[in-house]
């Protein structure tokens, strides 16, 4: 079962019960992802580390961007 079929049975058994809609899947990722990184950066500070973006760095190195000449 997906992750939209599990939402729309979640959100039908909500009607029929008269409660709270669940929200969507996927609507808080972002926020996850972001509250991980500062909590990596906050870890990192506290152990005598800098707290460096590691995850762009990371990234620069996977996918790099192709430059124009002009």
């Amino acid at each position: 079962m997906s992750a939209i079929e599990q939402y729309l049975i979640d959100t039908y058994r909500a009607a029929q019960h008269h409660t709270p809609m669940p929200p969507p899947p996927g609507r808080d990722d972002i926020e996850v992802l972001r509250a991980l990184h500062t909590e990596a950066q906050f870890r990192a500070v506290l152990a005598g580390r800098p707290a460096t973006h590691r995850w762009r760095t990371t990234l620069r190195h996977l996918l790099p961007l192709r430059r124009r000449a002009c």
